[in-house]
């Protein structure tokens, strides 16, 4: 990614190397890109979901992975490891990540209450608490 170019012709340096690509639902994915098109829409290989939940991440394996392109936030070269984060098992991730998505609705309708409480019109859905 050293040289720009307009558009998704940016990622031909990319093709064949190891990218961390965060999604709008807010997954990280790390894998090989193998193809793109000109919707910026990708194929990762080798694809780990990676979670990141306070000092610690765990890791699934998920193999070949089409991503489309709307859904794509953020597109960099993998970096190698965690110095400073713990490696747990996945499912032990999962179960802190559901808690902190649990968590954060809590605090989310808490808010909204006292908005509404305050004259303010609720303004989103269950969708938007992501």
């Amino acid at each position: 990614m050293e040289s720009f170019l307009p558009g998704t012709a940016s990622l031909i340096d990319c093709v064949d190397k190891k990218l961390l690509v965060v999604l709008r639902d807010g997954r990280n994915l790390i894998g090989i890109l193998r193809s793109y098109d000109q919707f910026a829409n990708l194929v990762l290989q080798d694809t780990l979901e990676r979670i990141i939940v306070n000092d610690c991440y765990g890791e699934k394996e998920r193999g070949v992975f089409i991503i489309r392109g709307e859904n794509v936030v953020l597109l960099d070269k993998e970096k190698d490891g965690y110095p400073t984060l713990n490696k747990v098992s996945y499912e032990k991730i999962k179960e802190l990540h559901e808690q902190e998505i649990k968590d954060k609705k809590a605090r989310e309708l808490q808010k909204q209450k006292i908005l509404l409480e305050r004259g303010f019109s609720e303004e989103f859905g269950d969708y938007d608490l992501y």
